[in-house]
């Protein structure tokens, strides 16, 4: 699989039923242990103060990660993602075989 740093930005329209705000939230944390134990999640920020998530996810290619992990987030529809493909740098301290 190929790796994607993703920042979801989410947007709730205004209007939107609060209960249906929390209900898709809800399903959103059960649906990201989902891809988690899949492997297509591997972590997940959010930067201090700010309501916005940035993630490393792992997909087949940018086509799978968009259709088949992150549309599948029950949050999707109020998110805008921003995908960057992200490939291992030569001097990644947390390589293994850079241990010595």
């Amino acid at each position: 699989m190929k790796e994607y740093l993703v920042e979801l930005t989410t947007t709730i329209p205004a209007g939107t039923d609060p209960a249906e705000v929390d209900r898709r939230r809800a399903a959103e944390a059960v649906r990201a242990g989902e891809l988690t134990a899949d492997g297509h999640l591997v972590r997940l920020w959010r930067p201090v103060g700010e309501l916005r998530s940035i993630g490393l996810w792992r997909a087949d290619d940018e086509s799978d990660l968009r259709e088949n992990v992150l549309g599948t987030l029950p949050l999707h529809i109020w998110m805008t993602p921003v995908i960057t493909p992200v490939e291992p740098h030569p001097n990644d301290p947390g390589d293994p075989a850079l241990a010595r």
